[in-house]
């Protein structure tokens, strides 16, 4: 496929952080590299809706569906941007060097059963917020993570 015809990905993504009530947060062990992290994916579209663009990740890489009922998402409002790693650079535009990365909380009842999508992911595992932060390649993940009881704390006040 010639430089022409190629599909870039866009540089905007979103990072979710999934939780249960117990503060226990879900990492999934991406196939690439075999580094641990919460959902992350790109927008399909330009105009694709931030939210929409989360739910759709994390039903792809989890079959955790975040429109159920027991289910709460939650937009952080929070942004992190970030050089892209050189490895995967070729993934995107030749101008483009820097996504921008939106993040969001997705509670979920204990118990919630994970599904992962053999092409992207190996393995799954709960863990306590302070060891999943632990666990994570991305300092922006680890990061994420490591606001859970921040978010909590604003959701039990509003």
């Amino acid at each position: 496929m010639d430089a022409a015809s190629r599909i870039y990905k866009i540089p905007e993504s979103v990072l979710v952080v999934i939780y249960t009530p117990a503060c226990d947060v879900l990492l999934i062990r991406r196939t690439d590299v075999g580094t641990w992290q919460s959902v992350t994916g790109s927008k399909d579209f330009d105009a694709e809706d931030w939210r929409e663009t989360a739910r759709r990740e994390v039903l792809e890489e989890t079959g955790i569906d975040a429109h159920h009922p027991a289910c709460e998402l939650q937009d952080w409002q929070l942004e992190n941007l970030y050089d892209i790693y050189p490895a995967w650079r070729w993934r995107y535009a030749p101008d483009v060097n820097r996504n921008t990365e939106r993040v969001f909380g997705l509670r979920v009842p204990q118990g919630t059963p994970v599904t992962l999508s053999p092409a992207e992911h190996t393995e799954w595992q709960w863990l306590p917020w302070q060891e999943a932060a632990d666990m994570c390649f991305s300092p922006s993940n680890a990061e994420a993570i490591l606001m859970l009881p921040r978010f909590l704390q604003h959701a039990a006040s509003v």
